[in-house]
């Protein structure tokens, strides 16, 4: 058996207005908490026993899962009191651990979609001997992640944050934020204070002469930290292109779950989600975008890479393009939001007149300038 840690204590600020009432790991995504899917995927490469290190709106994990036999897991809970960083938080969870000194425990954090390969990590770990192995992956563009260069043998050879100039970029090869640790190396990082894995763990073992092992698993992997990557990680996994046995139904073009109400002559596609309780009237274009539980969407709306948060209302005929709606808020008939648009929880737009009125100004030039002048 495997024990792994799940770091889900952190706030989400990115994906706000998402997370003002639901933390990162428990947004929906293709119909269950994005949690559900990492807790599957670890149970089907055979984990057993699962510690979340939890902080932000703490008291929702436990009440969803409750002790994880519904997943053939045993869960177990352990709330920060102050923020602890991403070591704090694993050192701070230790004590639930059952393994011996060197036996691995896998760790991942709680908002990266990946295909990873779990046991080829562990066996990787094991094979090599390492202290600590991570999963690496290669990016087109690394300046906003951790890179991690490595020898012809995938042993680390350091680890630079963030490069920002082009001589900095020395790989492409990046930390993907999944790893194997030899249980004694968590026992060593201090406890009771803030700790960083990559600022100060790492290279401090690395320092130490610690073997660190890289293992590059290039199948797919996605940061879920923003809204748009958020909703791109949903479809994804409705579409099949992202793995995960907690998908509730059949992968393919759109994911209605059971007591939605869609049209038939609405239109959904592109890995689009309708949540529990959701309405979806006639004439309405969804492509895909998420619609949380009890949402309305109104006739002839068009939605496009969009996630409609829990209780909000789209009205006629609005466009939605790359945009966030918070829950409870209402768009009224007739708007238009693009691309990076973010509507608060419970806020209320009514009919853009004012836009119209601007339009049809832009359309009349002559006469409206004709009537300036006089």
């Amino acid at each position: 058996m495997t024990e792994a840690i799940l770091l889900v204590g952190g706030k989400g600020t990115r994906l706000r207005p998402l997370t003002v009432h639901t933390p990162k790991p428990m947004v929906p995504a293709a119909g269950v908490p994005f949690l559900t899917h990492q807790l599957a995927r670890a149970r089907a490469a055979g984990v057993e026993h699962i510690v979340l290190a939890t902080s932000y709106l703490a008291e929702v994990f436990e009440p969803y899962f409750g002790d994880g036999s519904a997943l053939g897991l045993h869960l177990e809970y352990v709330t920060e009191e102050e923020p602890l960083g991403t070591g704090g938080a694993i050192r701070n969870v230790a004590s639930r651990l059952h393994s011996g000194p060197d036996d691995p425990v896998l760790i991942f954090n709680g908002d990266i979609l990946t295909g990873l390969d779990i046991r080829a990590l562990v066996d990787t770990h094991e094979t090599t001997g390492a202290d600590v192995s991570l999963h690496l992956t290669k990016v087109t563009d690394p300046r906003a992640y951790g890179l991690v260069p490595t020898d012809d043998t995938g042993r680390v050879l350091a680890f630079l944050e963030k490069p920002q100039t082009p001589e900095e970029i020395v790989t492409d090869q990046i930390n993907a934020g999944a790893y194997v640790f030899r249980r004694s190396v968590i026992d060593s990082i201090p406890l009771g204070r803030p700790v960083s894995v990559e600022r100060e763990t790492f290279p401090g073992l690395l320092s130490a002469g610690a073997h660190l092992q890289g293992m590059v698993d290039s199948t797919y992997w996605l940061d879920l930290g923003t809204p748009a990557a958020f909703v791109r990680g949903s479809a994804d996994l409705v579409l099949g292109r992202a793995p995960s046995p907690a998908v509730p139904g059949r992968c393919g073009d759109r994911l209605v779950l059971p007591t939605a109400q869609v049209a038939s002559d609405a239109k959904l596609a592109g890995g689009t989600v309708v949540g529990e309780g959701a309405f979806v009237a006639e004439g309405a274009r969804i492509f895909g975008s998420t619609i949380l539980p009890g949402a309305v969407i109104e006739p002839g709306a068009v939605i496009t890479d969009s996630l409609i948060g829990t209780r909000a209302r789209v009205g006629q005929r609005s466009v939605l393009t790359g945009t966030v709606i918070g829950d409870g808020a209402v768009i009224g008939p007739d708007n238009e939001l693009l691309e990076g648009a973010r509507i608060w929880c419970d806020a209320r737009s009514g009919r853009p007149a004012v836009r119209r009125a601007l339009r049809r100004a832009r359309r009349r030039p002559d006469r409206s300038s004709s009537e300036a002048s006089r």
